[in-house]
């Protein structure tokens, strides 16, 4: 199945405004797919393209500083929350 470019970044301005409602809280990947009712390896794909545009971080390590091994928790970047404030 084909998602127009249009529509994913319709999708990744969800997860943005997700992020920002609960922010500064770090979300994990479940959680995020969960809210905005998608599958769990598509939003983190999308993720990953925010990360790279610098617009989320993502957190590999627990509060103990440990390696997560197969999960991942995301939260606004201050660029992304920034932008987002002014706009409220």
């Amino acid at each position: 199945m084909y998602i127009s470019k249009e529509k994913k970044e319709r999708i990744s301005e969800q997860i943005l405004a997700y992020l920002f409602l609960t922010n500064p809280k770090p979300l994990f990947t479940f959680h995020i797919a969960k809210e905005i009712a998608r599958d769990e390896e598509f939003v983190k794909k999308l993720l990953k393209d925010l990360k790279k545009k610098e617009f989320v971080i993502e957190i590999t390590k627990n509060s103990q500083g440990k390696d997560y091994l197969r999960r991942s928790r995301w939260k606004l970047s201050e660029k992304a929350y920034l932008i987002y404030k002014q706009k409220q």
